[in-house]
C-alpha cells in the first residue's frame, strides 16, 4: 500500500508564502528562480521529446548513477532520525524501489547506450556531481530529519515536477520513457506527495535557526540540481 498523499506535490503555483504557512511552498519560492530552472530544464525538455542526443544522456546518467549509494544513505539518516514509526514505512519502501526497479533502469540504459563498465569507473565526477554528494552527505550527517527531508523533498519532487509535464506522452527509446515513468507514476506521486506533507508537517516546530538549517539546504539542493542539469551539456573536465 503506498503511502497516502496530502498535498498536490506537482503544483507549481504557490499557495503560501509565509513561512508559518506550508513550509514546502515557502522554500519552493525562496529557491527561485533556480527551481523553475530546474524543472523547465533544457534536458527534460529534450528527454520528454525524445530528441536528447546520446552523448548527453550517457554523460548524465553515468554521473546520476552515482548518487545512488549517497542518496540510499540519506534515506537510511532520515528513516533513522524520523520521529515515529509511520513515517519510516513509506521511506523504507521507497529506499527499496531504488535500489531495485532504478538501479535496474540504469544498468539496462547503459546497455543500450553502449556504456561499458570500464567507461563508467574511468569517467571523473563532474564538479556538480561532487557537489551534490558533499550536499547529501552534509544533510545525512546531522542526524536531522527535517535537514534529511529538505534534500530529499527537493531532490524528488523537482523530478515529479518535471516528470508529470510529459503527461503520459512518453517518447519512443526506453531509455528516455522509462526514466520519464520512474518519476510520474501512482507509487512515485503518492510517496512525493507524502514527502512534501512531511516537511510541512515538521515545520511548524522548528525554531529560527532550524528553519535557517533546513532553508540553506533546499536552496543549494535546487541550486545543484540545476547545476547537474546543465553539466550533462558539458565536457567532465569543464
Amino acid at each position: 500500500m503506498s503511502p497516502a498523499p496530502t498535498t498536490d506535490a506537482s503544483a507549481t503555483d504557490a499557495t503560501a508564502t509565509d513561512a508559518t504557512g506550508r513550509l514546502s511552498l515557502w522554500l519552493r519560492d525562496r529557491s527561485e528562480p533556480d527551481w523553475s530552472a530546474v524543472v523547465a530544464h533544457r534536458f527534460t525538455g529534450e528527454l520528454i521529446a525524445g530528441s536528447v542526443a546520446d552523448d548527453v544522456m550517457r554523460r548524465y546518467l553515468i554521473q546520476d548513477h552515482r548518487f545512488v549509494d549517497g542518496f540510499v544513505a540519506l534515506l537510511g539518516a532520515a528513516i533513522a532520525a524520523a520521529d515515529r514509526f509511520e513515517t519510516r514505512i513509506p521511506l523504507t519502501r521507497f529506499a527499496a524501489m531504488v535500489t531495485s526497479d532504478e538501479n535496474d533502469y540504469f544498468l539496462r540504459a547503459f546497455d543500450a547506450l553502449g556504456v561499458t563498465e570500464a567507461t563508467r569507473r574511468d569517467t571523473p565526477d563532474h564538479a556538480a556531481t561532487t557537489t551534490f554528494q558533499a550536499l547529501m552527505t552534509e544533510a545525512r550527517l546531522t542526524a536531522d530529519y527535517p535537514c534529511c527531508l529538505a534534500v530529499l523533498v527537493v531532490a524528488e519532487w523537482s523530478y515529479l515536477t518535471w516528470a508529470a509535464r510529459a503527461d503520459g506522452r512518453l517518447p519512443d527509446r526506453f531509455e528516455h520513457a522509462e526514466w520519464i515513468t520512474l518519476h510520474d507514476n501512482p507509487f512515485f506521486r503518492d510517496f512525493v506527495g507524502w514527502l512534501v506533507s512531511e516537511l510541512d508537517r515538521v515545520g511548524p516546530t522548528l525554531n529560527d535557526d532550524a528553519r535557517a538549517r533546513v532553508e540553506d539546504l533546499f536552496r543549494r539542493a535546487v541550486a545543484a540540481e540545476r547545476a547537474f542539469f546543465d553539466a550533462a551539456y558539458q565536457d567532465n573536465r569543464d
